[in-house]
């Protein structure tokens, strides 16, 4: 594809530039980013694995995304494409083994959530008076009501584990964003602010707060301030409400399966400045218009922040490799269940056994005295297998600080927890990093806040001055015996 890109006024952006980030670099972070993704999420494909016969070697009739980690010795299989685990290559004569995953990382992840928005939080004004406090935090709730509530505090936090960082664009529309526009203009006398508080409230309610999965951003920073966006620009494959024909005479002439009716997509690419914004699709240029704020109305939240990274820390990176230690040994104690759970026969000089079945009651008679019956398999204890098991356990509970306790599983005595502080103690780990998490996430709720207040400021709908957009972002505890 070629990317015609005409580049609003910005030297230091070149078109040269934005096309190496689509064309080299968004591949490869990507495919990094839907990797983390589907170790968190595990998401089950169709099977269409065949043996070297032709029968399908798995008889689920599924496979799932983390079967991307397990050894050759137990799929049968080599993937080329890493994210597609119901494709692959067949290796020699090695069969399919019994796969077991058991996703230990989603319900750590989830757990996270649970602890940092599992409740609502509380959004303070800080303005000094009465009235202006009740009447921005009104904005505020018609905002986040507006933005799915409760629902887009989670999917931030969801986005902000998995990938380690989330950003969030806060876009006006409808008429707000025509609005937006004419106040650059030098007539506005049709900029009056609004004399009902409701239509004010309709205003804020058209600002969207759009949540930019990680595989997607390609963000240009300051080459001296990794902290500082120059340029935000995101790449994706949209997908349309129409289809495209491709029922050409190739693929027909060679029994291709190409041809046929397909759904649409476009290639987008939105490029955000901090005066100017524009929108191509498939290369072509087909939307652009005025930024009136002076800055790019990006909020970058990092998961867990690093010196010097532009990103965050991600909780599913740091699980991954010992989520893939875990599911081969479970897939091979699998394997060793089904070979021993049943007792086995080997007869000896007895004529015609294979079509005489074994079952209580039933004899066998033969004329030769060395004729025998020989039981052997049955299920076998492998202390040194669980107690491998237990410590990858253990060891992805301390990395995490996400214990099964976290998620009401109680599996000993834990003695009398009916005190704050007993809780507090055995909850140690996951309410340090909720904490964590609360600075983080309550630093990028409060920069949203803000832009929400400099938009409807600059709209001429509800003016603002610069100390009134502040806000304190209030975390209820986690745990219900601190209230």
């Amino acid at each position: 594809m070629a990317y015609e890109f005409n580049i609003f006024d910005d030297p230091q952006l070149s078109p040269s530039f934005i096309r190496w980030l689509i064309e080299k670099q968004w591949p490869v972070t990507s495919r990094r980013f839907n990797r983390l993704w589907d170790y968190y999420a595990n998401p089950v494909a169709e099977s269409l694995l065949t043996g070297s016969d032709g029968v399908a070697d798995t008889s689920r009739g599924y496979v799932q995304a983390q079967e991307i980690g397990l050894p050759v010795r137990i799929t049968g299989k080599l993937f080329a494409n890493t994210l597609d685990p119901a494709g692959g290559k067949s290796v020699g004569d090695i069969q399919r083994k019994e796969v077991v995953i058991e996703n230990d990382i989603g319900w750590r992840i989830n757990a996270m959530v649970d602890f940092l928005f599992g409740k609502p939080v509380t959004i303070q004004s800080t303005a000094a008076n009465a009235d202006r406090r009740r009447n921005i935090q009104t904005i505020f709730q018609a905002v986040f009501d507006a933005n799915g509530g409760a629902v887009f505090f989670q999917d931030l936090a969801v986005l902000g584990s998995v990938y380690g960082f989330v950003d969030c664009i806060v876009r006006p529309s409808g008429l707000l964003a025509e609005r937006l526009v004419n106040s650059t203009s030098s007539d506005t006398s049709t900029l009056t602010p609004d004399s009902s508080f409701d239509s004010v409230l309709r205003s804020a309610s058209e600002i969207t707060l759009e949540l930019i999965d990680a595989p997607r951003a390609l963000p240009v920073l300051e080459e001296t301030d990794y902290k500082r966006i120059r340029t935000y620009i995101q790449h994706f494959h949209q997908v349309c409400n129409a289809t495209t024909d491709n029922d050409t005479l190739l693929p027909k002439l060679f029994g291709g399966s190409n041809g046929g009716t397909s759904r649409k997509t476009v290639a987008v690419t939105e490029i955000l400045g901090p005066h100017a914004w524009q929108r191509y699709e498939d290369g072509l240029l087909a939307a652009e218009g005025a930024n009136p704020l002076g800055r790019v109305p990006v909020v970058h939240i990092p998961n867990l922040p690093q010196p010097q990274y532009y990103e965050g820390i991600s909780d599913v990176e740091q699980l991954m490799t010992l989520q893939d230690e875990l599911n081969p040994r479970l897939s091979d104690r699998a394997s060793r269940i089904t070979m021993q759970s049943f007792k086995m026969y080997l007869a000896k000089g007895l004529e015609a056994m294979g079509d005489k079945p074994v079952s209580p009651g039933r004899m066998w008679f033969t004329d030769n005295p060395d004729a025998a019956i020989e039981a052997f398999g049955g299920d076998a204890d492998s202390p040194s297998e669980d107690l491998h098991i237990a410590e990858i356990r253990e060891a992805m509970d301390k990395i995490s600080g996400v214990t099964p306790v976290v998620a009401g599983v109680l599996k000993s005595k834990l003695g009398n927890l009916s005190s704050a502080i007993a809780l507090k103690m055995t909850f140690m780990g996951m309410l340090s990093k909720t904490y964590r998490k609360q600075m983080t996430y309550g630093q990028g709720i409060k920069d949203i806040c803000s832009f929400i207040l400099e938009i409807l400021n600059t709209a001429n709908i509800f003016k603002t001055e610069v100390n009134e957009r502040n806000v304190e972002v209030i975390f209820p505890s986690p745990l219900d015996s601190e209230q």
